[in-house]
């Protein structure tokens, strides 16, 4: 028989918890006042360097695992989601020099501009090739620009799922023009720790999903949070392309005239 002493105890106890439980209740957000944009928003926003410069490499895998490697390296001027980027290959030969420009910027119509050398001449990307795969990649070349968070609209439809031992936030973003994007919708997983995207699922006009994205060996540098190790499935084909950045560095005090698209044909070598 338990004594009056352990009712006593289990009554305190009992008390704590419906305290700690009332507390809880009274200070945590509520599911449906979390605002899905500023997940995203934490995630960008983070970025506060004026330029980043990169090295990485595509490590691109057929459905036979067969694997070709592309080495480039990408700049990028401005804020993520409010910025220029380039994308210059530096390996293998045949596509040495080869140079998408980027514009990543709410309003935008012209937006991207690839330079091939064996041209010699820059054009406009058009926006049926946008749903195209860029170099060879699983990435299309509406992947490779940084998405304008002001494009799309968001919900959230989960704040407990798990990958890879974090807590996520699942928010889908739909774009606000449909004409502007390949994409019917896209669900993101963001971390709640830190703010980065663990996961992506890329879904058609027809509502098929068409690509997944996970991102792995996050690093912080100069207070930056980013994946070093990114991969993109092509569902139905079967393929893969994985992304490794081998190295990043932010302010670097990039040329603006580097992000000109009258300036990629006599562009000098970019040295990182």
């Amino acid at each position: 028989m338990n004594s009056p002493a352990s009712h006593g105890i289990v009554g305190i106890v009992n008390a704590l918890l419906a305290s700690a439980i009332l507390f809880f209740l009274m200070t945590a957000p509520a599911f449906g006042d979390i605002d899905p944009r500023k997940i995203l928003d934490r995630v960008y926003e983070q970025d506060t360097s004026h330029d980043t410069a990169m090295r990485a490499v595509f490590e691109i895998f057929d459905r036979d695992g067969h694997k070709t490697t592309k080495k480039f390296m990408l700049f990028r001027l401005g804020a993520p989601g409010d910025s220029k980027t380039l994308v210059r290959f530096t390996d293998p030969a045949e596509i040495r020099g080869v140079t998408l420009l980027s514009y990543n910027h709410k309003g935008d119509t012209d937006r991207q501009w690839l330079y091939i050398p064996a041209t010699q001449r820059t054009r406009s990307v058009t926006p049926r090739e946008r749903s195209e795969k860029f170099a060879g990649t699983d990435f299309t070349y509406e992947d490779v620009e940084e998405r304008v968070l002001d494009d799309f609209d968001y919900r959230l439809l989960s704040d407990n799922e798990i990958i890879d031992g974090r807590k996520t936030y699942k928010v889908e973003a739909k774009p606000v023009d449909s004409s502007r994007s390949q994409y019917r919708y896209v669900y993101y997983w963001v971390a709640q720790d830190v703010p980065v995207i663990l996961h992506a699922e890329m879904y058609d006009r027809d509502g098929k999903l068409v690509r997944e994205l996970h991102a792995s060996a996050f690093k912080k540098v100069s207070g930056i949070w980013g994946a070093r190790h990114v991969e993109m499935q092509s569902v139905e084909e079967k393929t893969r392309t994985v992304l490794t950045i081998d190295e990043a560095k932010f302010n670097q005090h990039l040329d603006e005239k580097l992000f000109e698209p009258e300036s990629l044909e006599n562009a000098p070598a970019l040295k990182h």
